[in-house]
């Protein structure tokens, strides 16, 4: 049989076979790790959707802030407008816009929290006059804890980093690191987004992610993938030989 498969007839498909089997068992594998990723992120959401929100003081800045994200949050603090950016290819409906950034200082510290405050139209952002959206004195936030990103979505642009003394307005995702270069005080490495109120429907408008915590179709994409590969793997030297009688 090993001197039909490796014929003159049969020695390219017999060398590409086994690298096929190899790429169907990698892409199975590698639904059953997205299936165990999909898991860790489900039990996280279940977690923090049921803990108390975290009261963001001067005494609950050294926890772990990372570890919580997507957890409920309450902070009081001032605005500083005077370094507020935004955040490019934001929709509201079928509608165009950014989001709007602040920095919160939080009361009692010395440190600020960068606050998604939500959504305003296009025309509204290329004026380049915010101070409508502005809130004036002590505020009370409550939000969802975020993770700063590092890189751009697939397909994104990257924000070049602001040289000393450079204050880039608008930015295309939220990279905590880059855009603390262009504060003046200590920034924290979350951030958070502002939670809807209904008693207030006034831009910018507040919305929160929602999760569907299922575990998707991974397992039965790594299932179709081991298929697919115990066909070939095992169907290709049976069918050599079936041609060869």
């Amino acid at each position: 049989m090993l001197k039909i498969l490796f014929s003159r007839r049969w020695i390219i498909p017999t060398l590409v076979v086994p690298l096929a089997v190899a790429v169907m068992l990698r892409l199975g594998f590698w639904q059953l790790d997205r299936l165990e990723q999909r898991r860790a992120f489900n039990a996280h959401i279940a977690a923090v959707s049921v803990a108390p929100p975290l009261d963001l003081t001067a005494d609950s800045l050294d926890s772990d802030l990372q570890s919580m994200e997507y957890g409920a949050v309450n902070v009081s603090g001032e605005y500083d407008h005077g370094h507020e950016i935004a955040i490019r290819n934001q929709a509201w409906g079928d509608q165009p816009g950014v989001h709007l950034l602040t920095p919160l200082k939080i009361a009692g510290s010395d440190q600020a929290v960068l606050v998604d405050r939500g959504w305003i139209p296009l025309e509204a952002y290329q004026s380049g006059d915010w101070t409508a959206y502005e809130v004036a004195g002590s505020v009370a936030i409550k939000g969802m804890l975020r993770l700063s990103q590092t890189e751009p979505a697939l397909g994104g642009r990257p924000d070049p980093t602001p040289q000393p003394g450079e204050t880039l307005r608008a930015w295309n995702f939220v990279n905590l690191q880059a855009i603390a270069q262009q504060i003046p005080y200590p920034l924290l490495n979350i951030y958070i987004q502002q939670a809807p109120d209904v008693a207030n429907l006034q831009m910018p408008y507040r919305s929160l992610p929602e999760f569907e915590l299922t575990e998707g179709p991974h397992l039965g994409y790594a299932v179709q993938w081991f298929i697919f590969a115990t066909i070939l793997g095992v169907g290709y030297p049976m069918y050599v030989r079936r041609e060869n009688t």
